[in-house]
Parts: C-alpha cells; sequence; structure tokens
C-alpha cells in the first residue's frame, strides 16, 4: 500500500469500506452482538468511527445520518426486522471478551 499515492490508497480504502458495508449489508443475520463479540466492533461502531472522522476534519455528521449509511436504511427499521434478541449465551460472551479486554488493558 506504501506504493501507491494518497489519492489512490484513499480511494482503495474508501472502496474496500463500502465493499464491507455490502458485505454486511448482505449477512444480516450476523447481529451487532455477534461482531461485538469476535471483532469487537459492530455496524454502531462504523456509524460511530463514521462521526468521529468527520469531526476530526471540521465537518458535522449526525450520528443517526451515519447509522442510516451504515445499515443502508434508518436504523429503527433495520432494528425492527433483523435484529433478534440477545440470547443468555450471547451476552455470556460479551461479558467475558469485555472482561478480558479490561484485564489485559489493567495489565499494560
Amino acid at each position: 500500500m506504501q506504493d501507491f499515492d494518497d489519492t489512490t490508497r484513499t480511494e482503495l480504502e474508501a472502496a474496500a469500506f463500502r465493499r464491507l458495508l455490502r458485505h454486511l449489508d448482505e449477512n444480516k443475520d450476523v447481529q451487532n452482538i455477534d461482531l461485538m463479540i469476535l471483532a469487537d466492533f459492530c455496524r454502531n461502531c462504523l456509524s460511530k468511527w463514521l462521526v468521529a472522522e468527520a469531526e476530526a476534519r471540521g465537518e458535522s455528521l449526525d450520528y443517526e445520518a451515519a447509522r442510516e449509511y451504515v445499515y443502508g436504511m434508518p436504523y429503527s427499521e433495520w432494528k425492527a426486522h433483523y435484529q433478534t434478541e440477545a440470547t443468555p449465551e450471547q451476552l455470556a460472551a460479551l461479558e467475558a471478551r469485555q472482561a478480558a479486554k479490561r484485564e489485559r488493558s489493567d495489565d499494560e
């Protein structure tokens, strides 16, 4: 990636991000909690990152607008159609991941 000029690198990164969003959209059965357990990020995190990057560049991006971009529809609509109730096993796995993360940060 270092061999590419800044414009090309940015275009590649943007295309990969759009592809990630398409992939998530094509796999709506993958719940946010599953993503949090496995990768410590979810669709909402992507939305927050977009807002933060806009702010870092002096731009204003509303969180709900960012979520609509990431989800491909208003979040309330996505939640009503695709989000399932977290199982006790999922909640336990998420808590275990968060506890391990806290433990690692305490060790540093």
